[in-house]
């Protein structure tokens, strides 16, 4: 046995034997030929120019160097055992990284964190809610995993799953003219607009859906938070396009009123988002079918 020629295989066997005292018996607990077993001792006595045991009668008992062998050999064995069982399970009980934009990670990210994490209840699962922009950046700098955004990818290096949309409605306070009604899209042009902030893709959907009508519009606000943007317009400084799923319970509320203008909607698509070059998990591929269900 040459220089770092050592194996699992070696320990095993060794160890065996010093259990069973015996080559015979170790071959046949560990369902091998006799003379392997005869032939790994020898490869080991050569290799550490040692003698590992005293052959007595028919018997096989310990020298002080194989004790010491011995010592060292259960410490390899078990180690390794523990880093095979601990490889096999690392994506069971590891990390995933999800980030989310902030309607999604509202309104159904927490569904389906919860229940990924009743079938993987070792996994550590963090997420991290921010704009569509900064998640396609995570991913490409590998601090996320899986994304989910609203709208289009900007990245080649990034596959999509394409999942379900919602639509973003147009807001603005109940004692306003538009409360309720179709305006014209030259209407809306001298009104104050409440906006998300640059890098989310409702804004960018929104801003380039206005801007096909002819509309340009100056943020009076802009901020990342939706709730800010309803408190904004309950109070009358300005109007707002927001997703239906995150306004409607204000809506129907009477704190803020819906309005809609001649022959414009804004939509929009949901997709998961991965780098090309990412190993799937299996928690990630569970993730990327509960995400599909959702929609």
């Amino acid at each position: 046995m040459e220089a770092g020629a050592l194996t699992l295989r070696h320990l095993r066997i060794f160890l065996a034997v010093c259990q069973e005292g015996a080559a015979t018996v170790a071959a046949e607990k560990l369902y091998i030929a006799q003379p392997t077993v005869s032939v790994a001792i020898r490869e080991l006595e050569r290799h550490y120019k040692v003698t590992l045991f005293d052959r007595i009668g028919r018997r096989l008992f310990l020298t002080e160097a194989g004790e010491q062998m011995r010592s060292y050999a259960q410490h390899i064995v078990s180690l390794l055992e523990e880093m095979e069982t601990r490889v096999q399970d690392w994506e069971e009980t590891g990390t995933l990284r999800v980030g989310s934009s902030i309607t999604i990670g509202t309104v159904e990210l927490p569904g389906i964190v919860k229940r990924l994490q009743e079938q993987y209840p070792k996994l550590r699962i963090e997420v991290r809610i921010c704009n569509s922009d900064t998640i396609e950046g995570a991913i490409l700098g590998n601090e996320i995993d899986l994304g989910l955004i609203e709208g289009r990818r900007h990245s080649g290096k990034l596959t999509a799953v394409e999942l379900g949309g919602d639509e973003l409605v147009f807001l603005c306070p109940p004692g306003h003219p538009f409360a309720g009604k179709t305006v014209a899209p030259e209407a809306v042009g001298a009104e104050p607009f409440l906006f998300r902030e640059r890098g989310s893709a409702g804004r960018d959907l929104v801003e380039s859906t206005l801007r096909s009508r002819g509309i340009e519009v100056r943020p009076l606000w802009q901020s990342i938070s939706t709730q800010a943007l309803i408190s904004g317009v309950a109070e009358g400084l300005g109007l707002a396009v927001l997703p239906l799923s995150l306004v409607r319970p204000a809506i129907d509320a009477g704190e803020i009123a819906r309005f809609w203008i001649e022959d414009l909607r804004c939509t929009r698509q949901f997709r998961l988002l991965y780098h090309q070059n990412k190993y799937l998990t299996r928690p990630m591929q569970t993730m990327i079918r509960l995400c599909e269900e959702a929609w």
